[in-house]
């Protein structure tokens, strides 16, 4: 939902020429917002008053629900003016603000959560934290104007408390511990040991509700099975991937995946609908297509790809980076029916029996009416397709849903790549064809000389990029040379790496900072080792090194591979779950793909090579040399593991 509907008699605030959907959502509240920037902490400074930050995104439900009961009353919006200067960021814009103060939320609260509520002097140490507030108290929740009534005044009775609390918080978050820890295998099997526990063996996925999709955990499993062939890890992932398509998490009209399941059958979701959930969810489906050669895990990750390119994709063939959970002001509106709805739109017995297949039925399953799911079902059903586009149309025609159209690189990056993987899973040329758009996108609008951007809307860049937004790039370009075996792309990926190591290494303490040395200087430098809904900026470089360099012959790549991987072995060493990207890379490290040495004649011979390979292996491709030369005078494979080559063959089904 939109927060801007009734403009037409109200005053915009200073977010009113801001392009983020999120500070437009709050440009005609009460509040006298500031955008993050030196005007809002010069007045802070020169009144003497505390900063209230507050941090979320446009189709965060209780962003929605706090701004509705907090920011739009003017009883709230008179003792923000009065007593601080407010400042709203959104945090897919400024990641770096994000990760700084989410950090100091989840010490305050022990978690996190948008909106973020950040309370703080005016040379931006916190002193007080949480996430939601109510406007009144309720549930052992302190009430918005309760909160704000008493920082006030314990500001001008007795700030001292406040400011030693903020100074204390900010050298805590300076202070740089370097857990000392090798890469080693053990920390795969104790990994994997973990998930079996947390695992539910009944409904898929791990842990007790709400579940969340993490696809890089079962990617990790995934590539555990290929290395250790342990049934149980591919059994863990096929489960939990036919729950989540069985389920109402999936969106059985539209194609998709929402953020997450309330409950334990991921029947009920929260509906929002993320870009990156979705391209690391076809990632996953893709390879455990490529393993089963079950063609359903193939179907699910083309409906998901056609739920992109009809709703998330801009016309140029950037990706738009979410849809609301909210329409018309309430959660799951726009998706969830009553059965009389489909008996007009299919007729009596056709309307019967779709209900029946999806679950639609008058008790309802979500507030008195349906989400459509097959858990009722032994199998899906290819007959009811066809009725899927007119359904469609109903329910796009019947209430609106927002969708946030900022273009982000990191998360296009993620969608290139799963395109990149859908194309070799499926040999279907458009999806080559729309990762190359994106590409070519991000190159024209988020791009200049070396330096990435972090968004793009309106014709406007955000901030210069941050670790993720390179990292995210280069597993893009990786997996364009992957699915189309251009050279280009692998020289593109290995200049970037270089440029991370300049800008974001840190050679005393291991590891790359997420703000590079031409960030904005914020109260420290933060360093992001955990995987959150998305992997981290360093275990995708951890991704991007190992598999440089089995491309290339970089020596200073090979330096600082061996030296992260430890690093993130000693970050992951209490808490290996928490790092599943690492993990995955840890397994393709030390147990390394084949290597299909393609030596050059023909670039036509080439093209069928990336259909012909299984998910562990790669290709390098090069020109005849002494070492490598050409068998008859035509294109010459080279498969090479474990330091050896087999006999050189000329045809690929030899291979």
């Amino acid at each position: 939902m939109m927060l801007v509907a009734s403009s037409k008699k109200r005053t915009p605030n200073r977010l009113i020429e801001e392009s983020s959907p999120y500070l437009l959502q709050h440009a005609y509240n009460p509040v006298d917002w500031y955008p993050w920037g030196p005007e809002a902490f010069e007045k802070a400074k020169a009144e003497d008053k505390p900063v209230f930050l507050s941090i979320g995104y446009s189709t965060c439900h209780w962003c929605h629900v706090m701004a509705h009961e907090s920011f739009e009353d003017p009883r709230i919006a008179e003792l923000l003016n009065r007593n601080f200067v407010s400042i709203k960021v959104d945090k897919e814009e400024r990641p770096d603000i994000d990760s700084i103060y989410m950090s100091v939320c989840q010490a305050f609260t022990g978690s996190g959560g948008w909106p973020t509520s950040i309370f703080m002097t005016p040379d931006q140490k916190p002193f007080f934290a949480g996430t939601y507030f109510p406007k009144t108290a309720q549930y052992g929740m302190p009430g918005m104007k309760e909160v704000l009534t008493a920082i006030h005044d314990k500001w001008i009775a007795d700030r001292g408390p406040l400011l030693e609390s903020a100074e204390t918080l900010s050298a805590a978050l300076n202070k740089m511990e370097k857990n000392e820890g090798r890469a080693e295998e053990g920390l795969l099997h104790r990994a994997f040991a973990i998930y079996q526990r947390s695992y539910d063996s009944r409904f898929g996925g791990f842990g007790p509700a709400p579940k969340f999709p993490s696809p890089h955990n079962l990617l990790f499993l995934l590539t555990y099975y290929e290395k250790y062939r342990d049934p149980a890890a591919l059994k863990m992932v096929e489960v939990t991937l036919m729950q989540m398509y069985f389920g109402g998490i999936f969106d059985h009209i539209g194609g998709g995946f929402s953020r997450y399941s309330t409950d334990r059958y991921f029947l009920v979701p929260h509906f929002e609908k993320m870009l990156y959930d979705n391209a690391l969810l076809i990632l996953a489906y893709c390879k455990t297509y490529e393993i089963t050669k079950n063609d359903l895990y193939l179907d699910v990750a083309e409906k998901t790809a056609a739920y992109i390119f009809r709703e998330m994709t801009s016309p140029e063939g950037g990706f738009y980076s979410a849809q609301d959970a909210d329409s018309d002001g309430k959660e799951g509106k726009y998706y969830v029916f009553q059965p009389r709805e489909i008996l007009q739109l299919l007729g009596e017995s056709e309307g019967k029996a779709f209900n029946a297949h999806f679950g639609i039925t008058e008790k309802g399953n979500f507030e008195g009416k349906s989400i459509p799911n097959l858990l009722g079902t032994a199998k899906p059903c290819k007959d009811f397709d066809q009725y899927l586009p007119k359904i469609y149309e109903y329910r796009k025609n019947r209430t609106k849903l927002h969708t946030d159209d900022k273009i982000l690189t990191s998360w296009n990056s993620l969608m290139i790549a799963a395109l990149c993987h859908l194309y070799r899973a499926s040999g279907k040329e458009n999806y080559l064809l729309a990762a190359r758009k994106a590409r070519a996108f991000i190159e024209a609008s988020l791009r200049e000389e070396d330096i990435l951007y972090v968004s793009f809307r309106k014709e406007k860049r955000g901030e210069k990029g941050f670790l993720d937004e390179y990292a995210s790039y280069i597993f893009a370009l990786l997996a364009l040379y992957d699915a189309s075996l251009e050279s280009a792309y692998l020289e593109h990926a290995r200049q970037l790496c270089t440029k991370v190591i300049r800008n974001f290494y840190d050679w005393e303490n291991g590891g790359f900072y997420f703000c590079g040395k031409d960030s904005e200087p914020l109260i420290c430098r933060p360093k992001e080792t955990f995987d959150g809904a998305i992997p981290c900026g360093n275990s995708l470089m951890a991704y991007n090194l190992v598999r440089l360099c089995l491309l290339t012959d970089d020596g200073e790549l090979v330096r600082v591979r061996d030296a992260l991987l430890d690093f993130l072995g000693g970050e992951s060493n209490d808490y290996p779950t928490g790092h599943s990207m690492f993990l995955m890379v840890l397994a393709e490290h030390l147990h390394p793909p084949k290597v299909v040495t393609a030596v050059m004649k023909e670039r036509e011979e080439l093209k069928e090579l990336p259909f012909v390979l299984t998910t562990d292996s790669l290709v390098k491709v090069r020109r005849p040399t002494g070492d490598f030369p050409l068998k008859g005078d035509r294109t010459t494979f080279y498969v090479c593991e474990n330091h050896s080559c087999r006999p050189p063959v000329n045809e690929l089904y030899e291979l």
